[in-house]
């Protein structure tokens, strides 16, 4: 499933409104920008890394200021990922990680090495980036920590807006690498989908809530 999504990628552009630059790069000014922890449970970093800069839009912030977003999450991009799953997919019942935006600025924000908790990963780039910056890096070996071992042996998706992938982020470890240009933005929306073989209820690590919004 990992290499055939990646080489058959959606082109969802048409699918958005009128003025969806604007909106991307209103929200995008908004987002929360610091030095996020490791993730627990998930994390691949490498032992001695503790902290990843980056940017981050919540999802109720998507759900408040990109609305034809979240519909098309739950609608249209549900249809899409089923048809590449080839069976039945589930968007996520809790609405505080269903779809979320990452934020690189500059040519030293990258995201965090990680697995994902939900068996199906929708990505969907928002912004164009020339090759050698703002890839997505995923391992092929599924034990692979850190970046250093991802970069040896990697599928790389090139950030196109209006792409859209979906893969197994929850078996093969990955990561967003940095950009070249030191005034580029790159903007992507993160969806978790579920299967009904591994479904939200009995999936999501018990504690992940705890660290992301404090409950569980």
């Amino acid at each position: 499933m990992l290499l055939e999504s990646f080489l058959t990628p959606f082109d969802v552009t048409d699918q958005f409104p009128d003025g969806w630059q604007e909106d991307i790069h209103a929200i995008a000014a908004e987002a929360e920008f610091r030095d996020f922890p490791r993730t627990p449970f998930l994390s691949r970093e490498a032992a001695d890394v503790t902290h990843v800069t980056r940017g981050r839009v919540h999802a109720v912030q998507v759900q408040q200021k990109l609305p034809w977003l979240y519909k098309l999450y739950r609608d249209q991009f549900l249809e899409l990922a089923s048809r590449a799953w080839r069976e039945p997919i589930d968007p996520a019942v809790d609405d505080r990680y269903g779809v979320v935006l990452n934020v690189q600025r500059g040519n030293t924000m990258r995201f965090e090495c990680h697995v994902d908790s939900n068996p199906v990963t929708g990505l969907l780039f928002f912004t164009d980036h020339p090759a050698g910056g703002g890839e997505l890096a995923v391992a092929r070996d599924e034990a692979a920590m850190g970046v250093d071992e991802v970069e040896e042996n990697c599928t790389t998706v090139e950030p196109r807006a209006g792409r859209l992938i979906f893969f197994d982020g929850k078996t093969y470890p990955h990561y967003a690498r940095t950009l070249v240009a030191e005034h580029d933005t790159r903007v992507a929306a993160v969806m978790n989908f579920y299967t009904r073989s591994c479904p939200e209820s009995t999936t999501r690590p018990f504690g992940l809530n705890q660290h992301l919004f404090g409950d569980d």
